[in-house]
């Protein structure tokens, strides 16, 4: 499930180190606020056995916007999506938000005209086309082909060696996170976009260098963990921002 935040905003532009990076703050400011058990319990340990946190945002998106190389532009009427396939944790941040006005993005205002709970697409047929708006970062072992490490942070992407494996162990774990079947496969990585970095630390820094690009991608896999997926994201620090999904 989603919540659409529709917005308008006077601002022209976000620096780059303000795109993604206020919304992981929002996510668990709204769980606090709402269900305060639960946005200690995520923020402290996440879920299930490996700790994932089950939420996700995007980028702020203004479709009306006047575009300007290397700036990333706002203006106008435009919307926000967070996420997560936590029924609690929908309510509740959809009940927060009913309660606000204004959204402080990285010092841009963005005033609030409507949120929208959005449900999952059915996926009847057990397929999934999915394209990420945000860069899809998963992290391989970090060492070469001889089993030699060689980095800590082995950001992969998606023409890397490693990256279907890590991806896949992804989505599975995310299925057993959430007690779902966890049966759910990438068939093939259909389009690959440019590199990017992206800020999401609290003060403006890419907290371990995290880079990805954004992708699409075809999975097949039962329909409920397929609209599990839709509403968390693909890849990792989806908390952040990365790999959110195309709506």
């Amino acid at each position: 499930m989603r919540l659409r935040i529709e917005v308008t905003t006077g601002a022209t532009e976000l620096a780059w180190t303000k795109v993604l990076s206020p919304g992981r703050s929002l996510l668990y400011d709204l769980l606090t606020r709402e269900v305060p058990d639960l946005g200690r319990l995520l923020h402290a340990r996440g879920a299930g056995p490996y700790g994932m946190v089950p939420l996700g945002h995007g980028a702020p998106v203004f479709p009306r916007a006047a575009r300007v190389r290397g700036r990333y532009a706002v203006g106008g009427r435009g919307h926000v999506e967070l996420g997560s396939p936590l029924f609690e944790a929908m309510t509740a941040m959809a009940q927060g938000i009913k309660r606000r006005e204004l959204l402080d993005w990285g010092g841009a205002a963005f005033r609030i005209l409507n949120a929208t709970l959005v449900e999952p697409p059915a996926f009847t047929s057990g397929r999934a086309l999915f394209r990420t708006l945000t860069p899809v970062v998963v992290k391989g072992a970090g060492k070469d082909e001889q089993g030699e490490r060689v980095t800590r942070q082995a950001w992969l992407l998606p023409a890397d060696r490693e990256f279907p494996t890590c991806f896949q162990r992804n989505l599975r774990r995310k299925a057993e996170t959430l007690g779902l079947d966890p049966e759910v496969s990438l068939t093939r990585i259909t389009w690959v976009g440019a590199r990017r970095s992206f800020s999401v630390g609290s003060t403006g820094q890419v907290r371990g260098g995290k880079s990805g690009a954004p992708v699409e991608v075809e999975l097949t896999g039962p329909p409920e963990t397929l609209q599990a997926i839709w509403s968390w994201g693909l890849g990792e620090a989806n908390t952040a921002g990365f790999g959110w999904i195309a709506g």
